[in-house]
């Protein structure tokens, strides 16, 4: 597993660190136009047509409103909040359980039925262009972690892939939540979903209620120190917080978020070693949730995680690293946070 990056590209392992998602070695490379992007949908037209400019500022017209849609995982999961079925998904969808056997939805995975979606690829580096073709996509839609990355679309496949259907990305990292969670709701109205149903407004309330919770929570603990980390066997990945979607936005509601001050060449993080971890002091970690990064109980076995004073106060929470960009799947994340930050004391 590679533990560093060039600034152009990204580890897959790297952003399971950084917030972006997981992998052992396959780097990131860039794919598709330099266009301008970040406009509204445009959705079905009088004649039926659709179209949607997405955030490499690419435009996708359609005669009408694509049905076969084939999306990554997470954006799945988002359109199905907003009332869009997808017919296939791409990225983290089950895990199996190491004990029982029985296979189980991914964190990223939302409330999608996994067992009715066609799977084409799980992990990293896997897409299955045959099982593809067999849905007859209309459209690919995905996340963007670096800009014209297509998340999850291998590089050594994506110009077989880019020729059965046009494919759509949103931006997962540089915009602060609630602008991305806009662009869904953009999308998700393109695509036919009614977002000013009762549900959907219920949800953003909710959302919003959350973000001001937050808000007073940072503001009533001052000088507690947050730190987002995530834990691989050999590594401790310190998160800088000015790129990911969530952590963003968790320093605009006044979250006292630890800054590393020796980033990686991509800017995502800092690479410690485990005999290190202890070196910055937080008083609350929140901790990458994702099945392939350590989880607290496996991380008992490292002595320095152990003694850090976050955990023996048993301030460490999960972090959803890849949230699910709907309001129903991001108050839930912020009601959590302003939670753990109302109980957090003043430890390291």
């Amino acid at each position: 597993m590679p533990s560093t990056a060039r600034a152009t590209t990204l580890t897959r392992r790297g952003l399971l660190a950084a917030g972006g998602a997981l992998g052992l070695g396959a780097a990131l490379v860039a794919c598709g136009g330099d266009k301008k992007g970040g406009s509204a949908a445009a959705g079905a037209g009088k004649s039926g047509a659709w179209e949607f400019k997405d955030d490499r500022g690419q435009t996708v017209k359609l005669a009408s409103v694509p049905k076969n849609i084939v999306a990554f995982t997470g954006t799945a999961a988002a359109l199905k909040d907003f009332g869009v079925e997808v017919k296939g998904v791409f990225g983290p969808t089950t895990v199996k359980d190491p004990k029982t056997g029985e296979v189980k939805p991914d964190v990223q995975a939302g409330d999608l039925d996994v067992k009715k979606v066609t799977v084409i690829g799980n992990v990293w580096g896997e897409f299955r262009i045959e099982e593809y073709l067999k849905l007859q996509p209309e459209v690919l839609i995905t996340d963007m972690w670096e800009k014209d990355a297509l998340w999850y679309v291998p590089e050594e496949q994506k110009d077989k892939i880019l020729k059965i259907a046009p494919s759509v990305a949103l931006w997962a990292a540089g915009k602060s939540m609630p602008a991305v969670l806009q662009r869904h709701v953009d999308l998700a109205a393109s695509l036919g979903a009614d977002v000013r149903a009762k549900q959907i407004q219920d949800d953003k309330a909710r959302f919003e209620a959350a973000a001001e919770r937050v808000r007073k929570a940072a503001k009533a603990k001052k000088g507690i120190k947050v730190l987002i980390g995530s834990g691989a066997p050999d590594t401790f990945y310190v998160s800088a917080p000015a790129r990911p979607t969530d952590t963003l936005f968790f320093q605009e509601l006044g979250v006292d978020l630890i800054v590393p001050d020796k980033l990686d060449p991509t800017g995502w993080f800092e690479l410690l070693s485990w005999e290190n971890a202890d070196k910055y002091k937080a008083d609350v970690i929140l901790l990458d949730n994702r099945t392939s990064a350590l989880q607290p109980d496996a991380l008992k076995a490292k002595p320095t995680w152990a003694a850090l004073p976050a955990v023996k106060a048993g301030q460490v929470f999960p972090r959803v690293t890849e949230p699910v960009y709907s309001y129903a799947k991001c108050a839930p994340l912020l009601e959590d946070l302003a939670k753990a930050l109302e109980n957090a004391k003043k430890v390291a």
